[in-house]
């Protein structure tokens, strides 16, 4: 392909933080999910400290796509490089870099740098890859930049935990269960609607409306990716709500010689500014983090029970 037909962008940031700080968000890509708006999950296929490769999961104009990529991490010159191995059509290539740049004390630049191929280099596909590539990049770099600039405060407003419960029935069953969302407004009591629209095997986009204990209700929408011969769905909120700035979290279901455990992860990391408004004048991250906690671990806990009541019936039926 000639040159012609490669397509270049560049995007920018000044950040108020320490240029290690940009440059550890960049270089952990496992937590992109919960840190970028974009990015559903990650995958780390192969990692040696220095080079890596990856199989991710990420919004593009509305629709998700998966490639896997491979990274070169150069901690020296705050670097790093990417090449898409296997992309997602209308891309034919995709690679890029990004670069951090100390501006001074507690200052830094950071810089994205994307090139790429379109396959017939056809007008309306490089239009459409130039405008999710745009779209992107804004989002990523912006959150970036709220993260990296109250990056002392992170370890409050982030959370992560997770729940269980043993069956005694088939991990194929209890699968099943989690897999079938469409179900569930019949089956979850807390979920009084849900919209699931599936448009490739085991990706899965979902629109739920949810009841809470003080009879609140509230819109979610999430992508799930399925594992089916791995047990695991892994999913990221896309529309959260108010409390939430960001939610990843993941199914899990582990079977072993007496039974099987049935795991549900959540990540969540606090939207400060609204704990205020949803919880009163007095509460502060404590009581948001206590709220949150209580509140998913309540509905994910529901549905656990309902997994393993649905496949320990079946288990007895059979």
């Amino acid at each position: 392909m000639s040159a012609d037909h490669v397509h270049r962008t560049t995007h920018e940031i000044a950040v108020a933080a320490p240029e290690d700080v940009v440059y550890g968000i960049v270089s952990d890509a496992t937590k992109w999910p919960l840190y970028f708006p974009p990015n559903v999950h990650v995958e780390q296929l192969e990692f040696d400290g220095a080079r890596e490769r990856l199989r991710m999961w990420a919004m593009a104009n509305g629709r998700t796509k998966s490639w896997t990529s491979r990274r070169v991490l150069d901690h020296e010159r705050r670097r790093v490089e990417f090449r898409q191995e296997q992309s997602a059509a209308p891309v034919r290539s995709m690679g890029g870099t990004w670069i951090v740049e100390p501006l001074g004390t507690d200052r830094s630049r950071l810089t994205l740098l994307h090139d790429f191929t379109v396959e017939g280099n056809v007008a309306s596909d490089v239009e459409w890859v130039e405008r999710a590539t745009d779209t992107n990049s804004r989002a990523e770099l912006a959150s970036l930049k709220e993260l990296a600039e109250r990056w002392a405060r992170l370890d409050d407003l982030t959370l992560s935990f997770e729940d269980s419960v043993r069956v005694a029935g088939p991990a194929e069953s209890v699968y099943e269960f989690l897999y079938r969302v469409r179900d569930w407004p019949e089956l979850v009591p807390h979920v009084s609607r849900l919209d699931v629209v599936e448009d490739e095997p085991g990706v899965q986009a979902m629109s739920m409306d949810t009841r809470t204990a003080d009879g609140l209700t509230h819109t979610t929408e999430s992508v799930r990716v399925c594992f089916p011969h791995a047990g695991r769905i892994v999913y990221k909120q896309t529309v959260t709500p108010a409390l939430m700035s960001a939610h990843t979290g993941e199914w899990q279901v582990v079977p072993d010689m007496s039974g099987v455990t049935v795991i549900s992860h959540h990540s969540v990391v606090l939207r400060e500014e609204n704990i205020r408004r949803v919880l009163g004048e007095n509460a502060g991250v404590a009581e948001a983090r206590r709220y949150v906690r209580e509140a998913l671990g309540r509905n994910s806990g529901a549905t656990l029970d309902l997994a393993k009541q649905h496949a320990e019936r079946k288990a007895v039926n059979s």
